[in-house]
């Protein structure tokens, strides 16, 4: 539905044709270190580029998703199919579906909603696409073999995913036409009346998103950049559509036998959007037992309980009693000159065990240098530069693995890794007496804050809210 350019990096995975039904066990990627499991019978497509945009770590967030996304499938056209929602840490306004139900909010989206039933809204939309067979129904194969590109370029860390997103985004989003976003409206406005729901809510997403995209274009052309291409009725439809009017007015009008009432408790969407990560993620580099440099573009994993301290000359990992320790230093990469040669050229003694390093697409070379009764572990792998690692441990037989651990894991950061920028979150207060937007924005320290701060809340590009009243700020 409401994509920005980063959906392209999932959209890409056309090819599956699998059924809508699933019982296998759940795949899991790893959140801020520790395993979340995805839902079951998650593509490996899906699921590989689903870890490198990251899942948003907030369980309760994640139920109350699911909660809504499930009572709209069991007030859809297929209310016995397979359905899952998965929020993604990602900041774009973006929220889309996939082949075989599998549903994805941004967390970028929900912060500029205001109540449950426009999230409500934004999900049976995209439950539309899947019941309108719309993915099937589009043309793809003109644009798979673009997409499958740009997913390679995406994961191997080769290029930034913005950038690879701006690659596609034009040819992928637009895939559905504005016919086809109105049969997914059209079934989501009806899929919300039969829960509970005021389709009148998908008109107000349109206002939010119509704000965006004028607040996009103000930028664009103060910067001379083009505006960004949008998916769903960010793009399909004016403010004032009168198809969508009338979709929604019919879907409102709908004679149920048994109404049921509004389902949203007063106050859960506000507890679940409270403390939102907004922009950068909170958790792009929160892995424990793992060093990032963000100047170099890469990372690698360490023992437990040992320490990495950087330096102007080398990096060094150490272990917790100061008996192991891998030094990494670099130089230039001269092309003459393989891995493997420069490894002999920097040993000093016997090399035994050498082996070539083929890793997350780079290329090094292994060995153990012994000389004067004293074994170490050497590596050289080259990333931009050529990295060279000396691993000492009192023990070479005990203590290989843990330098090991540190060589193999070595690897260029991911895409989400290299998110810029402090995060942020989104705090609700109630307005005090003399304060305006401009006041309460003096605090958010990010570009456009006033801006930011009245899209959020529904009052761009002009208003104020009342004393009193409940907004979400920028803290």
């Amino acid at each position: 539905m409401f994509s920005r350019l980063h959906a392209c990096r999932l959209i890409a995975s056309l090819l599956l044709t699998g059924s809508l039904a699933a019982n296998a066990a759940s795949p899991t990627v790893t959140v801020g270190g520790r395993q979340v499991d995805l839902p079951e019978d998650t593509p490996e497509e899906y699921r590989e580029m689903i870890e490198a945009i990251g899942v948003y770590d907030d369980p309760e967030l994640a139920a109350y998703i699911n909660d809504i996304g499930q009572r709209l499938v069991a007030n859809s056209s297929m209310p016995d199919a397979h359905f899952s929602f998965t929020v993604l840490d990602s900041p774009d306004i973006n929220a889309f579906a996939l082949p075989g139900g599998y549903i994805y909010i941004n967390r970028g989206l929900l912060a500029y909603l205001e109540t449950e039933a426009e999230l409500a809204g934004v999900i049976a939309h995209e439950i539309g696409h899947i019941t309108e067979r719309h993915h099937s129904r589009r043309k793809t194969q003109s644009t798979t073999s673009t997409i499958l590109a740009t997913t390679a370029y995406i994961l191997t860390g080769s290029g930034d995913v913005y950038d690879a997103a701006r690659m596609v985004g034009a040819e992928v989003i637009s895939g559905f036409g504005r016919d086809m976003e109105l049969e997914a409206d059209a079934a989501g406005a009806e899929f919300m009346h039969r829960s509970g729901y005021d389709a009148d809510a998908l008109l107000s997403v349109i206002g939010v998103l119509k704000d965006q995209e004028m607040f996009r274009r103000v930028q664009a052309k103060s910067s001379g950049k083009p505006v960004g291409t949008y998916h769903g009725l960010y793009a399909s439809h004016p403010r004032n559509d009168l198809r969508l009017q009338t979709v929604v007015k019919t879907a409102n009008n709908l004679d149920l036998d048994n109404q049921p009432e509004d389902p949203e408790l007063p106050g859960a969407f506000r507890s679940q959007v409270e403390g939102l990560v907004f922009g950068a993620s909170a958790q792009a580099q929160a892995e424990p037992n793992r060093f990032y440099h963000n100047k170099l573009d890469f990372s690698f994993s360490y023992p437990e309980g040992w320490t990495v301290q950087q330096g102007s000359r080398s990096i060094v990992a150490t272990s917790a009693d100061g008996s192991e320790k891998v030094t990494l230093s670099l130089s230039k990469v001269d092309p003459a000159v393989a891995p493997n040669d420069f490894l002999t050229t920097q040993a000093t003694g016997e090399l035994t065990n050498q082996a070539e390093l083929d890793q997350f697409g780079l290329k090094g070379s292994t060995a153990i240098a012994s000389g004067n009764g004293v074994s170490k572990r050497l590596a050289v792998i080259d990333h931009r530069y050529r990295f060279l690692f000396t691993g000492e441990t009192p023990d070479i037989a005990s203590g290989d693995a843990n330098l090991l651990t540190i060589i193999e894991s070595f690897r260029p950061l991911a895409a989400r890794e290299k998110v810029k920028g402090e995060s942020r979150n989104l705090h609700y207060v109630q307005v005090p007496r003399g304060a305006t937007l401009n006041s309460l924005s003096s605090s958010a320290r990010i570009p456009d804050a006033e801006d930011q701060l009245r899209l959020i809340n529904g009052y761009y590009p002009s208003g104020e809210p009342r004393i009193g009243d409940w907004i979400k700020t920028i803290q």
